[in-house]
Protein backbone atom coordinates (compact mmCIF):
# COMPACT_ATOMS: atom_id res chain seq x y z
CA UNK A 1 0.00 0.00 0.00
CA UNK A 2 1.19 3.52 -0.78
CA UNK A 3 0.63 6.21 1.85
CA UNK A 4 0.42 9.90 1.05
CA UNK A 5 2.07 12.28 3.54
CA UNK A 6 1.38 16.02 3.40
CA UNK A 7 3.54 18.82 4.77
CA UNK A 8 6.78 16.84 4.96
CA UNK A 9 9.82 19.05 5.58
CA UNK A 10 13.02 18.39 3.62
CA UNK A 11 14.83 17.28 6.80
CA UNK A 12 11.94 14.97 7.62
CA UNK A 13 11.57 13.23 4.25
CA UNK A 14 14.52 10.79 4.43
CA UNK A 15 13.53 9.84 7.98
CA UNK A 16 9.96 9.16 6.85
CA UNK A 17 11.07 7.06 3.89
CA UNK A 18 13.49 5.01 6.01
CA UNK A 19 10.95 4.43 8.78
CA UNK A 20 8.31 3.08 6.37
CA UNK A 21 10.79 0.94 4.47
CA UNK A 22 9.77 -2.71 4.63
CA UNK A 23 6.23 -1.81 5.70
CA UNK A 24 4.53 0.39 3.12
CA UNK A 25 5.52 2.72 0.32
CA UNK A 26 5.21 6.40 1.15
CA UNK A 27 4.87 9.44 -1.08
CA UNK A 28 5.99 12.63 0.65
CA UNK A 29 4.67 16.04 -0.38
CA UNK A 30 5.89 19.40 0.88
CA UNK A 31 2.46 20.99 0.39
CA UNK A 32 0.11 21.20 3.35
CA UNK A 33 -3.26 19.52 3.44
CA UNK A 34 -6.07 22.03 2.95
CA UNK A 35 -9.10 22.60 0.74
CA UNK A 36 -6.92 23.22 -2.33
CA UNK A 37 -4.68 20.17 -1.93
CA UNK A 38 -7.13 17.61 -0.54
CA UNK A 39 -8.09 16.31 -4.04
CA UNK A 40 -4.51 15.02 -4.41
CA UNK A 41 -5.39 12.33 -1.84
CA UNK A 42 -7.96 10.67 -4.11
CA UNK A 43 -7.27 6.94 -4.19
CA UNK A 44 -5.15 6.88 -1.04
CA UNK A 45 -6.65 4.83 1.80
CA UNK A 46 -4.13 6.26 4.29
CA UNK A 47 -2.87 9.83 4.45
CA UNK A 48 -0.63 11.55 6.98
CA UNK A 49 -1.09 15.20 7.92
CA UNK A 50 1.08 17.75 9.69
CA UNK A 51 0.27 20.12 12.51
CA UNK A 52 -0.56 22.99 10.14
CA UNK A 53 -3.01 21.00 8.05
CA UNK A 54 -6.60 22.16 7.75
CA UNK A 55 -8.98 19.27 8.29
CA UNK A 56 -12.33 21.01 8.30
CA UNK A 57 -15.67 19.75 7.01
CA UNK A 58 -14.87 20.38 3.34
CA UNK A 59 -11.43 18.76 3.49
CA UNK A 60 -12.74 15.71 5.34
CA UNK A 61 -15.61 15.37 2.85
CA UNK A 62 -13.10 15.46 0.00
CA UNK A 63 -10.86 12.87 1.65
CA UNK A 64 -13.73 10.51 2.40
CA UNK A 65 -15.11 10.84 -1.13
CA UNK A 66 -11.67 9.99 -2.49
CA UNK A 67 -11.45 6.77 -0.50
CA UNK A 68 -9.34 7.84 2.47
CA UNK A 69 -10.06 5.85 5.61
CA UNK A 70 -7.16 6.71 7.95
CA UNK A 71 -5.72 10.11 8.82
CA UNK A 72 -2.45 9.74 10.74
CA UNK A 73 -1.54 13.17 12.08
CA UNK A 74 2.11 13.74 12.94
CA UNK A 75 1.52 15.88 16.03
CA UNK A 76 0.14 15.77 19.54
CA UNK A 77 -2.32 18.61 18.99
CA UNK A 78 -5.45 17.96 16.95
CA UNK A 79 -7.38 21.21 17.22
CA UNK A 80 -7.08 21.50 13.42
CA UNK A 81 -9.28 18.43 12.89
CA UNK A 82 -13.08 18.43 13.05
CA UNK A 83 -13.38 15.13 14.89
CA UNK A 84 -17.18 15.08 14.87
CA UNK A 85 -17.26 15.32 11.08
CA UNK A 86 -14.52 12.70 10.78
CA UNK A 87 -16.47 10.25 12.92
CA UNK A 88 -19.69 10.92 11.02
CA UNK A 89 -17.85 10.15 7.77
CA UNK A 90 -16.45 6.91 9.17
CA UNK A 91 -12.84 8.08 9.12
CA UNK A 92 -10.24 6.84 11.58
CA UNK A 93 -8.04 9.58 13.02
CA UNK A 94 -4.84 8.92 14.97
CA UNK A 95 -2.24 11.26 16.40
CA UNK A 96 1.12 11.14 18.16
CA UNK A 97 0.07 11.26 21.80
CA UNK A 98 3.57 12.04 23.07
CA UNK A 99 7.16 12.64 22.03
CA UNK A 100 10.26 14.15 23.63
CA UNK A 101 9.00 16.81 26.06
CA UNK A 102 12.54 18.16 26.31
CA UNK A 103 12.49 19.44 22.72
CA UNK A 104 9.70 21.92 23.49
CA UNK A 105 10.73 22.68 27.07
CA UNK A 106 14.32 23.45 26.09
CA UNK A 107 13.17 25.65 23.21
CA UNK A 108 10.80 27.56 25.50
CA UNK A 109 13.80 28.31 27.69
CA UNK A 110 15.77 29.31 24.59
CA UNK A 111 13.10 31.90 23.82
CA UNK A 112 13.01 33.09 27.42
CA UNK A 113 16.77 33.57 27.55
CA UNK A 114 16.88 35.14 24.08
CA UNK A 115 14.48 37.93 25.06
CA UNK A 116 15.90 38.32 28.57
CA UNK A 117 19.49 38.70 27.36
CA UNK A 118 18.64 40.50 24.07
CA UNK A 119 20.41 37.82 22.01
CA UNK A 120 18.82 38.68 18.66
CA UNK A 121 19.58 42.39 19.02
CA UNK A 122 23.15 41.66 20.10
CA UNK A 123 23.71 39.26 17.20
CA UNK A 124 22.36 41.75 14.67
CA UNK A 125 24.63 44.46 16.06
CA UNK A 126 27.81 42.41 15.95
CA UNK A 127 27.13 41.51 12.31
CA UNK A 128 27.53 45.25 11.68
CA UNK A 129 30.61 45.36 13.96
CA UNK A 130 28.66 47.36 16.56
CA UNK A 131 29.92 46.04 19.88
CA UNK A 132 28.19 48.45 22.26
CA UNK A 133 26.31 47.09 25.27
CA UNK A 134 23.68 49.85 25.37
CA UNK A 135 20.19 48.35 25.60
CA UNK A 136 21.43 44.79 26.13
CA UNK A 137 21.09 44.54 29.91
CA UNK A 138 19.20 41.47 31.11
CA UNK A 139 18.37 40.03 34.52
CA UNK A 140 19.52 37.07 36.60
CA UNK A 141 16.71 34.53 36.80
CA UNK A 142 17.95 32.94 40.00
CA UNK A 143 15.64 33.90 42.86
CA UNK A 144 12.91 35.19 40.55
CA UNK A 145 9.48 33.62 40.09
CA UNK A 146 8.41 31.46 37.16
CA UNK A 147 4.76 30.71 36.46
CA UNK A 148 4.04 27.53 34.50
CA UNK A 149 0.56 27.25 33.02
CA UNK A 150 0.13 23.54 32.34
CA UNK A 151 2.37 21.05 34.13
CA UNK A 152 2.10 17.93 32.03
CA UNK A 153 5.16 16.26 30.53
CA UNK A 154 6.42 19.40 28.78
CA UNK A 155 5.51 21.68 31.67
CA UNK A 156 7.31 19.35 34.06
CA UNK A 157 10.44 19.36 31.88
CA UNK A 158 10.29 23.16 31.77
CA UNK A 159 9.88 23.26 35.56
CA UNK A 160 12.92 21.05 36.10
CA UNK A 161 15.04 23.52 34.15
CA UNK A 162 13.56 26.41 36.16
CA UNK A 163 14.45 24.56 39.35
CA UNK A 164 18.00 24.26 38.06
CA UNK A 165 18.09 28.04 37.67
CA UNK A 166 17.09 28.37 41.31
CA UNK A 167 13.74 30.00 40.66
CA UNK A 168 10.60 30.15 42.79
CA UNK A 169 8.05 27.84 41.16
CA UNK A 170 4.35 28.61 40.69
CA UNK A 171 2.03 26.29 38.77
CA UNK A 172 -1.50 26.28 37.43
CA UNK A 173 -3.26 23.15 36.25
CA UNK A 174 -6.45 21.18 36.81
CA UNK A 175 -4.47 18.46 38.61
CA UNK A 176 -1.11 19.10 40.35
CA UNK A 177 1.85 17.11 39.05
CA UNK A 178 3.50 15.30 41.99
CA UNK A 179 6.91 15.59 40.32
CA UNK A 180 6.55 19.38 40.19
CA UNK A 181 5.34 19.52 43.79
CA UNK A 182 8.43 17.55 44.79
CA UNK A 183 10.56 20.20 43.09
CA UNK A 184 8.92 22.83 45.30
CA UNK A 185 6.20 24.09 42.96
CA UNK A 186 3.23 25.80 44.60
CA UNK A 187 -0.06 25.53 42.73
CA UNK A 188 -2.10 28.75 42.77
CA UNK A 189 -4.97 30.40 40.94
CA UNK A 190 -4.16 31.77 37.50
CA UNK A 191 -4.61 35.42 38.53
CA UNK A 192 -2.12 35.07 41.37
CA UNK A 193 0.39 33.29 39.13
CA UNK A 194 0.19 36.04 36.53
CA UNK A 195 0.51 38.79 39.15
CA UNK A 196 3.59 37.30 40.83
CA UNK A 197 5.54 35.65 38.01
CA UNK A 198 8.57 37.28 36.41
CA UNK A 199 8.42 34.67 33.67
CA UNK A 200 5.19 33.05 32.40
CA UNK A 201 5.37 30.01 30.12
CA UNK A 202 2.39 28.30 28.49
CA UNK A 203 2.19 24.51 28.23
CA UNK A 204 -1.52 23.73 27.95
CA UNK A 205 -3.38 22.27 24.94
CA UNK A 206 -5.66 24.45 22.85
CA UNK A 207 -9.25 23.60 23.74
CA UNK A 208 -12.43 25.67 23.75
CA UNK A 209 -11.80 26.27 27.45
CA UNK A 210 -8.24 27.50 26.87
CA UNK A 211 -8.85 29.64 23.78
CA UNK A 212 -7.38 33.07 24.63
CA UNK A 213 -6.39 31.84 28.07
CA UNK A 214 -4.12 34.88 28.06
CA UNK A 215 -6.60 37.56 27.11
CA UNK A 216 -6.56 41.32 27.69
CA UNK A 217 -7.40 40.94 31.40
CA UNK A 218 -4.71 38.30 31.91
CA UNK A 219 -2.11 40.44 30.16
CA UNK A 220 -3.00 43.44 32.32
CA UNK A 221 -2.63 41.25 35.41
CA UNK A 222 1.00 40.48 34.57
CA UNK A 223 3.96 42.50 35.78
CA UNK A 224 5.04 45.32 33.48
CA UNK A 225 8.51 43.81 33.24
CA UNK A 226 7.46 40.16 32.94
CA UNK A 227 8.58 37.76 30.23
CA UNK A 228 5.89 35.79 28.36
CA UNK A 229 6.69 32.62 26.40
CA UNK A 230 4.34 30.50 24.30
CA UNK A 231 5.61 27.30 22.71
CA UNK A 232 2.29 25.46 22.83
CA UNK A 233 -0.52 26.77 20.60
CA UNK A 234 -1.02 30.27 19.22
CA UNK A 235 -4.68 30.44 20.15
CA UNK A 236 -3.81 30.49 23.84
CA UNK A 237 -2.96 34.20 23.51
CA UNK A 238 -5.19 36.99 22.25
CA UNK A 239 -2.56 38.43 19.92
CA UNK A 240 -4.34 41.70 19.24
CA UNK A 241 -4.58 42.32 22.99
CA UNK A 242 -0.88 41.47 23.30
CA UNK A 243 0.00 44.06 20.65
CA UNK A 244 -1.94 46.69 22.61
CA UNK A 245 0.11 45.96 25.75
CA UNK A 246 3.39 45.94 23.82
CA UNK A 247 2.56 49.31 22.27
CA UNK A 248 2.11 50.61 25.81
CA UNK A 249 5.73 49.65 26.53
CA UNK A 250 4.98 46.67 28.72
CA UNK A 251 6.95 43.43 29.18
CA UNK A 252 10.67 42.82 29.23
CA UNK A 253 10.22 40.33 26.44
CA UNK A 254 7.83 38.03 24.62
CA UNK A 255 8.94 34.80 22.95
CA UNK A 256 6.44 33.17 20.59
CA UNK A 257 7.00 29.95 18.69
CA UNK A 258 3.32 29.81 17.73
CA UNK A 259 0.78 32.29 16.42
CA UNK A 260 -2.99 31.96 16.36
CA UNK A 261 -3.23 32.73 12.61
CA UNK A 262 -0.11 30.81 11.60
CA UNK A 263 -1.87 28.47 9.15
CA UNK A 264 -0.85 29.41 5.62
CA UNK A 265 2.21 31.27 6.91
CA UNK A 266 4.40 29.14 9.14
CA UNK A 267 6.60 26.50 7.44
CA UNK A 268 6.39 28.49 4.18
CA UNK A 269 8.70 31.03 2.50
CA UNK A 270 6.79 34.30 2.36
CA UNK A 271 9.88 36.51 2.07
CA UNK A 272 9.04 37.70 -1.45
CA UNK A 273 5.36 38.31 -0.74
CA UNK A 274 3.35 41.00 0.99
CA UNK A 275 2.02 39.46 4.21
CA UNK A 276 -1.47 40.84 4.71
CA UNK A 277 -1.64 39.91 8.40
CA UNK A 278 -1.33 43.34 10.03
CA UNK A 279 -1.25 41.89 13.56
CA UNK A 280 1.73 39.65 12.83
CA UNK A 281 3.46 42.42 10.87
CA UNK A 282 3.12 44.72 13.88
CA UNK A 283 4.14 42.03 16.33
CA UNK A 284 7.52 41.32 14.72
CA UNK A 285 8.47 45.02 14.77
CA UNK A 286 8.76 45.18 18.56
CA UNK A 287 12.39 45.00 19.67
CA UNK A 288 11.49 42.95 22.75
CA UNK A 289 9.62 40.25 20.78
CA UNK A 290 11.08 37.11 19.21
CA UNK A 291 8.85 35.10 16.88
CA UNK A 292 9.88 31.70 15.52
CA UNK A 293 7.92 29.47 13.17
CA UNK A 294 6.60 26.58 15.29
CA UNK A 295 9.97 24.86 15.56
CA UNK A 296 10.08 23.99 19.25
CA UNK A 297 9.42 20.30 18.56
CA UNK A 298 11.93 20.18 15.70
CA UNK A 299 14.81 18.12 17.04
CA UNK A 300 16.23 14.89 15.66
CA UNK A 301 15.01 13.06 18.75
CA UNK A 302 11.45 14.37 18.73
CA UNK A 303 10.92 14.07 14.96
CA UNK A 304 12.23 10.48 15.03
CA UNK A 305 9.74 9.64 17.79
CA UNK A 306 6.90 11.33 15.90
CA UNK A 307 7.66 9.34 12.76
CA UNK A 308 8.06 6.06 14.66
CA UNK A 309 4.67 6.57 16.28
CA UNK A 310 3.10 7.46 12.93
CA UNK A 311 4.42 4.21 11.43
CA UNK A 312 3.03 2.32 14.41
CA UNK A 313 -0.36 4.03 13.99
CA UNK A 314 -0.46 2.97 10.35
CA UNK A 315 0.51 -0.61 11.18
CA UNK A 316 -2.06 -0.76 13.98
CA UNK A 317 -4.71 0.28 11.47
CA UNK A 318 -3.68 -2.14 8.71
CA UNK A 319 -3.34 -5.01 11.18
CA UNK A 320 -6.58 -4.32 13.03
CA UNK A 321 -5.18 -3.08 16.34
CA UNK A 322 -6.27 -0.06 18.37
CA UNK A 323 -4.05 2.12 20.54
CA UNK A 324 -4.33 5.15 22.79
CA UNK A 325 -3.36 7.30 19.80
CA UNK A 326 -6.74 6.81 18.08
CA UNK A 327 -8.99 9.85 18.44
CA UNK A 328 -11.79 8.69 16.15
CA UNK A 329 -13.74 6.50 16.39
CA UNK A 330 -14.23 7.02 20.11
CA UNK A 331 -15.18 3.35 20.44
CA UNK A 332 -13.46 0.63 18.48
CA UNK A 333 -15.42 -0.48 15.42
CA UNK A 334 -16.45 -4.11 15.30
Amino acid sequence: MEILAFGVQSDEKPLMEKAFEGHHDIRCLDVFLNEDTAPIAAGYEIISSSVNATLNNRVLQTLAAGGTQLIAQRSTGFNNIDLQVAERLGLTVARVSSYSPYSVAEFAWTLAMAVNRRIVRASNRTRDFDFRLDGLMGRDLRGRTVGVLGTGRIGEAFTRIAHGFGMRLLGWDAVPNPACVELGMKYVEKDRLLAEADLVSLHVPLLPSTQHLIDADALRAMKDDAILVNSSRGGLIDTEALVVELRAGRFTGVGLDVYEAEAGLFFLDKSLEVVADDTLARLVTFPNVVVTSHQAYYTEDAVAQIIETTVRNVLDYTEGRRSENVLVPAVART
